[in-house]
C-alpha cells in the first residue's frame, strides 16, 4: 500500500512540468479568468446545466482552443509535454457519471473547486477532502477497479489520423473552437442575487 502511494508521489516529482514560477504564473492566470468570469459561482454552474446562462460553455470552448493551439506547438518547440491517457470505455464511463452527480450536488469542477474554497466556502472543502479520500480509495485498490473499468484500448489523439497534416489540424481545430465561443450568444439569467431562490 505505502510503495504504491510512494510510487504516485515519486512519479509525479519526476514530471517535467517546468518551473516553479511557471507553473505559479499559470496558475494565477487561471485564476483570475476564473475569477473574472465567475465561473466558480453555484448559480453559474446550476444556469449551465439548466441551458440558462452560456458562460460556462464559452469560456470552456474558448479555453480548449486556445490551450490545443498553444500546448501542442510548446510540445513541438520542447518546453512543455503530454502525456496522453489510455482510452478505457468503462473508466470513461463510470467516471463521466461520477463527475456528472458530483458536479451537479457541489456545483463545482476541480478546477473552480480550489478558487471556491480559496474563497471561504466551507461546502466545497468538504466535497474536496472527500475528492482526496476518494483518489485514495481508487489508488490502493486500482488492481481491483482495474478489472471493472475493462481492457485499454491504447492512446490516441486527433493528430494521430492525419499524418503530415498535424499542424493544420491543430490550428483548425483550435480555432474553430475559438469561433464557437464568440458566437455562441451570452446569456446570464442568473446573477449573485437569484442564488437564493435558485435553491429553493
Amino acid at each position: 500500500m505505502f510503495d504504491r502511494i510512494l510510487n504516485m508521489f515519486t512519479t509525479v516529482a519526476n514530471e517535467t512540468h517546468g518551473s516553479v514560477l511557471v507553473v505559479f504564473l499559470i496558475g494565477l492566470f487561471f485564476g483570475v479568468l476564473i475569477q473574472y468570469s465567475r465561473v466558480d459561482k453555484f448559480e453559474k454552474i446550476a444556469g449551465f446545466a439548466m441551458l440558462r446562462d452560456t458562460v460556462v460553455p464559452k469560456m470552456l470552448f474558448l479555453a480548449i482552443g486556445l490551450a490545443s493551439i498553444g500546448l501542442y506547438f510548446m510540445v513541438e518547440a520542447g518546453v512543455a509535454s503530454y502525456h496522453p491517457k489510455p482510452i478505457i470505455l468503462g473508466g470513461l464511463i463510470i467516471g463521466g457519471t461520477l463527475f456528472g452527480i458530483s458536479m451537479a450536488i457541489l456545483g463545482k469542477c476541480p478546477g473552480t473547486g480550489p478558487v471556491s474554497i480559496a474563497e471561504g466556502r466551507i461546502d466545497v472543502l468538504v466535497g474536496a477532502i472527500g475528492g482526496v479520500f476518494g483518489g485514495l480509495v481508487f489508488t490502493l485498490y486500482y488492481d481491483f477497479f482495474k478489472k471493472i473499468m475493462g481492457e485499454s484500448l491504447g492512446k490516441t489523439t486527433l493528430v494521430s489520423y492525419f499524418h503530415g497534416h498535424e499542424n493544420l489540424v491543430v490550428l483548425v481545430f483550435g480555432i474553430f473552437l475559438i469561433v464557437v465561443s464568440i458566437i455562441i450568444p451570452l446569456r446570464q439569467e442568473f446573477d449573485d442575487v437569484d442564488l437564493e431562490q435558485l435553491k429553493e
